[in-house]
């Protein structure tokens, strides 16, 4: 069983900056991929970004923008969001994937995770 947390959303103005963190629980936090996921009003949930053991994905809308990143040691992973658009505005979400963690692309749909976070709001201001 793997808990997320997620943290650093807020209230930022078009072009600028947020980190969002999450933390995950348990002892085996090397063994799976994280994944970022998005969801705003009125629309489904979309993927952000992937990092396996192996690498990152990213959808392309957040290329050349977003960073994801991981600290294995503190059980952590990051999100850094730098010239943020108002069609980033979204609840975030963290998601752990325990079945292919050395997959770097390809599982960009919410089923391939096992495990969510609760989420965190990023609104950005036009």
């Amino acid at each position: 069983q793997v808990q997320l947390v997620e943290s650093g959303g807020g209230l930022v103005q078009t072009g600028g900056s947020l980190r969002l963190s999450c933390v995950a629980s348990g002892r085996t936090f090397n063994r799976y991929a994280m994944g970022w996921f998005r969801q705003a009003p009125g629309k489904d949930r979309s993927f952000v970004s992937r990092i396996s053991l192996s690498g990152t994905d990213y959808a392309d809308s957040v290329k050349g923008r977003f960073t994801n990143s991981r600290d294995n040691a503190k059980n952590m992973v990051y999100l850094q969001m730098d010239n943020l658009k108002p069609e980033d505005a979204a609840v975030y979400y963290c998601a752990a994937d325990g079945r292919a963690p050395l997959i770097r692309a390809g599982r960009r749909v919410g089923s391939a995770y096992d495990y969510w976070g609760q989420g965190t709001q990023v609104t950005v201001s036009s």
